[in-house]
């Protein structure tokens, strides 16, 4: 397999993570019309092709270890277990992440889910190994829920100043204020979901004969595929919006949009290989600072400035949804940059 051997090949996988990681959701934003339930089998499609073509190529070639057929057979079986069970309950957090996306946009989504999963998976990470320093978590803790806070308060707002312009057009379908909760809880939940894998992802790399990037992202693949289908019957048949839907409808569906699924899934597993193999280096990497870790976090920032510049998420928002929105994205950058750096303020001597 080929693994990274310097800093800057580290930080270019790292940026190549943020790219990607913040930019997949846009070709579902893309696919007018296009639920996210049937997106989201095009999107566990790709990312398999993805994992199956880098394992067959970067996964067996260069001297950085096992082949991926060897690394795969050589890693216990436990480990293969933690693997599918962390991409299990990844993709739950993330099809509710993406379910948040079709209600509430990119700008609110994003934020939120990947604020919460900081902040689970973050002091998940402290209890099991305390060696990072407790006040700068507090600290990215504070500043991760004043975003998650300022974010829903933006969010609210542009909902009841959305329905306001439509009322007073006179095509307005009720005159209650729009409730801004199901997106919110959407995310919070998916994000929460997604924190709590972490651990079991790197049970399943940092053991001595633990599974390796290549083989890590085929087997969470595998799992997403197969995990997809038992959601989406929960999804289809009780949706988050709209009408139930049937299967037959996949296959209606035209072929761009598949397209962009399965773009949308592969380069997903591109960042997540990046971020994989980031973590497994070679040779002497030791970064002043940890801008491995700020890059890879900061993808809901970017996935945030293309929800509200591109796709116009806060469109119709006033200067405080705006102002309010402004201040959420600094405390987000501010909590990563906090829990990024918390392992360089060691509590141990």
């Amino acid at each position: 397999m080929i693994l990274p051997h310097n800093d800057s090949t580290l930080i270019l996988l790292m940026a190549l993570c943020l790219l990607c990681w913040g930019s997949w959701a846009s070709l579902f934003k893309s696919a007018k019309k296009y639920r996210f339930e049937l997106f989201y089998f095009d999107f566990g499609f790709g990312l398999a092709i993805a994992a199956l073509i880098c394992a067959l190529t970067f996964g067996s070639l260069g001297y950085d270890g096992l082949p991926f057929t060897g690394d795969l057979m050589y890693a216990r079986k436990q480990e293969w277990l933690y693997g599918f069970l962390a991409a299990v309950i990844f993709n739950l957090g993330n099809m509710l992440t993406l379910a948040s996306v079709s209600v509430a946009g990119m700008a609110v989504a994003f934020p939120l889910s990947f604020g919460a999963a900081m902040i689970v998976g973050g002091w998940m990470s402290y209890m099991s190994h305390p060696g990072t320093s407790a006040m700068v978590m507090l600290a990215g803790t504070v500043f991760m829920l004043l975003s998650v806070i300022l974010n829903s308060s933006a969010y609210s707002q542009l909902r009841i100043l959305q329905h306001e312009t439509v009322a007073r057009a006179g095509k307005a379908k009720s005159t209650r204020r729009p409730s801004s909760i199901k997106g919110i809880a959407l995310a919070l939940v998916g994000g929460c979901l997604m924190g709590v894998f972490a651990p079991l992802l790197r049970r399943a790399q940092d053991a001595v004969d633990g599974v390796g990037p290549y083989s890590m992202l085929f087997i969470f693949s595998g799992a997403v595929v197969v995990s997809t289908f038992v959601f989406n019957l929960f999804f289809m048949n009780l949706p988050v919006e709209g009408d139930p839907l049937e299967i037959v409808e996949y296959f209606n569906s035209s072929l761009w949009n598949h397209v962009r699924g399965f773009a949308a899934g592969a380069i997903w597993g591109i960042g997540a290989l990046a971020s994989f193999v980031a973590a497994t280096p070679k040779g002497t990497i030791h970064p002043s600072i940890p801008l491995g870790p700020i890059l890879s976090q900061s993808a809901p920032l970017l996935a945030a400035l293309w929800g509200v510049l591109i796709w116009k998420e806060f469109k119709g928002g006033d200067m405080r949804v705006k102002v309010l929105a402004a201040f959420m994205l600094v405390l987000f950058a501010s909590g990563v940059v906090a829990f990024s750096c918390a392992p360089l303020f060691s509590n141990q001597p």
